[in-house]
């Protein structure tokens, strides 16, 4: 029952007739407990997710939720109220959401400022993308990342793709993929630009320490402003996501880490066509991760052979994690594979949200790795020489 609720939750509805489907009523009843048409607060507080999906769908005040309004603040994509946000308003710890003008479209990004963060000192920024059809608040769910920024200190980023929905079943432009924003011509590298100058308005943002990471379609969004925005983004750590460019077009050495599983059938790791809408036969030809891997290797100009280390097997879960490490590169850069064995379309150290993603190793965590991976790599300053 969890896992079906879990379903609605996460891929949000793509119009009015599947609002109506058998699987979301089917959801309800099997909510509704003690049948009587109507969610009590029990019985919605039986399912955190769904309490925190269903803030403020009583809209009459009694009590209860009917199946009505049940149905209608999921179709509005309804999320967890932030704070408003103006452009004369610092932020200050807790969740944000802020919309941006980039072009014609008005874009919008939620934000997680940790509760140590302090106005005074320079913060890093870790902008995590999520996959494609899904939408901010599945990716606070999926990555756990809240979570690391408050142990750690920095602010997390959550943009929002575009869609012909407002807040599900959305997509970014990643060059090669994915979905509505690729067809559409969307310029995410320019919405990317534009979000981290709102950001240093309301925040104390450390611009050498400006990182990114994310899953499938966020993962190749990662590995796009990487190469479109090497000005602005110090290091990346894409999960599960390829480069979807024939070479990058950095203008510095950018230090990666890649996560990828090889039984993932969402984004194979050697590449072609994938599981799902956006990676089915036909519809998206993905690159291999030795693709990726070799493109960074190359543009960074790392040593051509890696050192291969076998991380602890920890978790008796079917799943070895090996690290991969082609270092040399210029200005310290490096290139990491942290490839896992029989790993599906998830997040390592994570329960994966809904089970038809795959396998997620509780070996390692990608939160931690990639961590510890963007503190030892900052942007570079530029250094310039005075002219006498």
């Amino acid at each position: 029952m969890k896992k079906l609720l879990l379903l609605i939750l996460t891929f949000g509805i793509a119009s009015q007739s599947e609002a109506q489907s058998p699987k979301l009523t089917e959801g309800f009843k099997r909510a509704d407990t003690n049948g009587d048409g109507k969610l009590s607060a029990d019985e919605v507080n039986q399912f955190p997710q769904l309490k925190t999906k269903l803030q403020g769908a009583d809209k009459d005040g009694d009590g209860v939720i009917t199946f009505d309004e049940f149905r209608a603040h999921l179709l509005a994509g309804a999320r967890p109220p932030s704070t408003p946000s103006s452009p004369a308003t610092k932020l200050v710890a807790g969740e944000h959401t802020r919309t941006i003008a980039v072009g014609d479209l008005q874009r919008r990004y939620r934000v997680h400022v940790p509760k140590k963060y302090d106005a005074a000192n320079p913060t890093p920024v870790v902008v995590v993308f999520h996959g494609g059809g899904g939408n901010p608040e599945s990716m606070v769910r999926l990555s756990g990342m809240n979570a690391k920024s408050d142990e750690a200190g920095f602010i997390v980023v959550y943009p929002f793709g575009t869609g012909k929905l407002a807040d599900s079943l959305l997509t970014f432009n990643g060059g090669g993929c994915c979905g509505y924003a690729m067809e559409n011509k969307v310029d995410d590298v320019a919405f990317t630009r534009a979000l981290l100058d709102d950001l240093a308005k309301v925040a104390n943002v450390d611009t050498n320490r400006v990182f990114a990471t994310g899953l499938s379609n966020g993962g190749i969004m990662s590995h796009y402003v990487a190469s479109e925005l090497s000005d602005r983004i110090a290091a990346i750590a894409p999960v599960g996501g390829p480069l979807m460019m024939d070479a990058p077009n950095a203008k510095r050495p950018v230090p990666v880490m890649h996560f990828h599983g090889t039984g993932d059938e969402f984004a194979p790791f050697k590449g072609g066509f994938g599981k799902g809408p956006l990676g089915r036969a036909g519809v998206t030809e993905f690159r291999s991760v030795d693709h990726t891997i070799q493109c960074w290797v190359k543009a960074n100009g790392c040593k051509p052979e890696p050192e291969i280390v076998a991380l602890p097997d920890k978790a008796d879960d079917g799943m070895k994690c090996t690290r991969k490490t082609w270092s040399g590169g210029r200005d310290g850069s490096e290139v990491v594979l942290i490839e896992i064995e029989n790993g599906g379309h998830t997040w390592p150290g994570n329960e994966p949200i809904v089970a038809m993603l795959g396998k997620s190793t509780k070996d390692i965590s990608a939160n931690d790795l990639m961590w510890e991976f963007f503190q030892k790599h900052p942007m570079r300053p530029v250094l310039t020489t005075k002219k006498e």
